[in-house]
């Protein structure tokens, strides 16, 4: 009987240590960002965000996000977004300079990004958000689904709108991706023999779940030169227009990634600090 006593209790000891740590209360007023991880949330001290007048080449989609988030910072109908395209042109960097401003200006408003593996635990984030007086964007940085998985981008059109599960009215939710459908497409799509539209339109039911969906194009060369010219302004640095022109040759891309690298590569040189 006592080697039985001994073994339950070394057992519920076993289960104890394989069971998840109980997740701390976050404290959801205390900070202008979060991370949301499948282990819960922790706080983020400030937005790294580049100034809004330094994002050009993207004027008519920088118009549009700026005010969604100043609506939603005071409490006003805003839509869920859905920034997509060219690698490097700034998707991300908006969302988050975006939220900067509105906390500038309204302060009433917190971004949470979550992790691409943690998108599954969504309807969690949601019920703890649900009842803080304080509202929310929610930022899913280049999403994408696994090969087959087809379970997730269906909870999401969920939890987007219909469901529910769906996210409560404080928050709404801001995803990038390379894609305008987010989900991979194929030219198998066309082949089914009684109605071709459906395997698309099942593809594109997620996108049209956004209110706001915003494509984003590779940069011309004036554009590029414009973004170099915004930034060597800020930094005090003088450019060579035909070296910056090769330096995006040999990158394959005019962007504002590449300009930024480029940027980089000078204030290294000039022994400047980029602060």
């Amino acid at each position: 009987m006592e080697d039985q006593a001994k073994f339950l209790v070394r057992m519920a000891a076993a289960l104890e240590a394989l069971a998840p740590a109980a997740r701390t209360p976050t404290d959801w007023t205390a900070f202008p960002a979060y991370v949301w991880d499948r282990s819960g949330a922790r706080g983020v001290k400030g937005i790294e965000a580049p100034a809004l007048e330094l994002l050009r080449g993207i004027d008519q989609q920088k118009r549009a996000v700026v005010d969604n988030v100043a609506r939603l910072a005071a409490g006003l109908p805003a839509h869920d977004m859905l920034l997509w395209g060219s690698r490097g042109m700034g998707k991300s960097a908006l969302v988050r300079a975006a939220v900067a401003d509105a906390q500038a200006r309204y302060g009433k408003i917190g971004l949470v990004q979550v992790a691409t593996d943690a998108v599954t635990s969504l309807p969690a984030l949601f019920s703890d958000l649900a009842y803080i007086q304080r509202n929310f964007l929610v930022f899913v940085d280049d999403l994408g689904f696994a090969e087959g998985d087809s379970t997730t981008p269906r909870h999401l059109r969920s939890w987007l709108d219909g469901g529910v599960e769906a996210r409560p009215a404080n928050v709404r939710l801001a995803v990038t991706s390379n894609r305008r459908a987010i989900l991979p497409r194929h030219g198998s799509e066309q082949d089914d023999p009684i109605n071709p539209r459906d395997a698309v339109d099942d593809n594109l039911a997620l996108a049209d779940r956004f209110g706001l969906s915003l494509g984003f194009h590779n940069a011309s060369q004036e554009d590029y030169l414009a973004i170099l010219a915004g930034y060597a302004a800020r930094y005090g640095l003088n450019f060579d227009e035909s070296e910056a022109l090769e330096w995006s040759k040999r990158r394959g891309a005019r962007s504002g990634r590449v300009a930024w690298h480029f940027i980089t590569e000078l204030a290294g040189r000039a022994g400047r600090k980029l602060t």
